[in-house]
């Protein structure tokens, strides 16, 4: 995670003015430099101005503290986007590094799937990133986090933004559903490896799983098509899985539930149905991965 800190004068500042001394005595290529190194440091901001919608460089590694990042046009090559802001509201010390980073966890993609709905449609490799207060900054007043879409390597074209408004009604339900039963198998995945260590966690996985699922054959009733059609039947079945799940009086019958409630919801049993809606249609490699087994 990005931590944010105390602002300071962006470094490389003299090294531009020596450029472009050199270049204006005729050196072309240096000349060209000096321009860039120039551009760049007039598009310096502070982490602490961050917006969201800027599409920015880091001035080095992606991860570790930060002063400034270097905003470019979202139509060229940057490394990544803002997608949303909030505030801690944690008293007047410092809670820790630790309790920063859980708040941060849970809100920060929740401001993510407002921005970009459609994780799908997302360039490779891009995960969420934040700007957040260190134990410094906290003592000057520094409260705010900024959400980000970031690559730790390479770069993307193109404003990430895509939210709600510019979607249809029956691809905003559908995003709405499908998202929420995700977040509710991973926010809830235990720590232990094996159910026979944590019945009771994976129970209540279980339990949060059902509860998204019923939510989202609610919504894929409103919505017309032939693949969204044999989606929601296969769903049905699927949520009857979890439910057995939930309710297992032991590890064996959870295990025996598990199985087809895991398989049910395989992201590409929802391709067809994408694609009927117009929506991405590639499986993220993360996702595929673990389906893939």
């Amino acid at each position: 995670m990005m931590a944010r800190t105390r602002p300071r004068p962006p470094r490389g500042i003299s090294a531009v003015v020596a450029l472009l001394a050199v270049g204006a005595v005729g050196c072309s290529d240096l000349a060209d430099s000096a321009k860039e190194g120039a551009k760049k440091v007039a598009r310096q901001r502070s982490v602490y101005s961050l917006s969201t919608g800027d599409c920015y460089n880091p001035n080095g590694k992606a991860t570790g503290e930060a002063f400034a990042v270097e905003i470019v046009p979202c139509d060229e090559a940057h490394q990544g986007q803002v997608v949303g802001e909030f505030k801690l509201d944690e008293g007047k010390t410092f809670p820790g590094d630790d309790a920063v980073s859980a708040i941060v966890d849970e809100r920060c993609p929740v401001e993510a799937e407002k921005f970009s709905p459609d994780t799908w449609a997302l360039p490779k490799g891009v995960s969420i990133f934040s700007y957040s207060p260190t134990k410094e900054s906290w003592a000057t007043g520094d409260r705010a986090v900024s959400c980000a879409y970031s690559k730790e390597s390479g770069k993307f074209t193109g404003s990430l933004k895509a939210d709600a408004k510019s979607l249809k009604s029956e691809q905003a339900a559908y995003l709405k559903g499908s998202n929420a039963v995700y977040n509710a198998l991973w926010a809830n995945q235990p720590d232990k490896e094996n159910v026979e260590d944590d019945l009771d966690g994976y129970k209540a996985q279980a339990k949060a799983v059902s509860a998204a699922l019923d939510a989202h054959l609610e919504g894929l009733k409103g919505i017309e098509g032939t693949e969204a059609g044999k989606l929601r039947e296969q769903l049905e079945k699927t949520a009857g899985h979890w439910k057995e799940a939930a309710n297992a009086t032991d590890a064996d019958a959870f295990y025996i539930a598990y199985d087809p409630a895991f398989t049910g919801i395989d992201p590409n049993k929802s391709v067809a149905a994408r694609k009927e809606l117009g929506l991405a249609t590639t499986v993220p490699a993360d996702d595929a991965e673990v389906w893939a087994g």
